[in-house]
Order: structure tokens, then sequence, then C-alpha cells
């Protein structure tokens, strides 16, 4: 599993938007969907909430890839 790490602007950002526009899924659409099927972990659980808030020190994992959340200056 690789690690990347994502930069937020602000606190708290809906963990579709973060799949959205980190280009990890191709649409909001889609990230819902891959969201309420469960193929979406947020620090190591399942996650079924499409507009979760994710802040800084979360992780997000999909598909054999954990995107650690950093906020930006």
């Amino acid at each position: 599993m690789t690690t990347d790490t994502i930069i937020i602007n602000k606190e708290p950002v809906e963990l579709f938007k973060i799949l959205k526009f980190e280009g990890i899924v191709g649409s909001g659409g889609e990230a819902k969907m891959i969201i309420s099927e469960g193929l979406v972990k947020v620090n190591g659980a399942v996650e079924t909430q499409k507009r979760k808030k994710i802040v800084s020190g979360d992780t997000i994992e999909f598909m054999d890839e954990l995107y650690k959340i950093t906020l930006g200056e």
C-alpha cells in the first residue's frame, strides 16, 4: 500500500469532495457511489457517510492507497 499526502486549505472538508477534487475518482457522483458501497475507509474503518467531515490528521483508504490529510498554511 502506498501513502500519499493530501493538503487541505480549510477544515473540515466533506469526504466525497476530497475524493473528487484530488482526482481519486472521476466525479462527485462516482465518489458518492463508492462511499455508499462501503469501498472507502476513514481512519481504518469503513465509512458510508458521503458528507463525513474530514480534518487534518485523518487518513482515507481506497483501492490499496492510503491518503494522509494535512492542513496547509
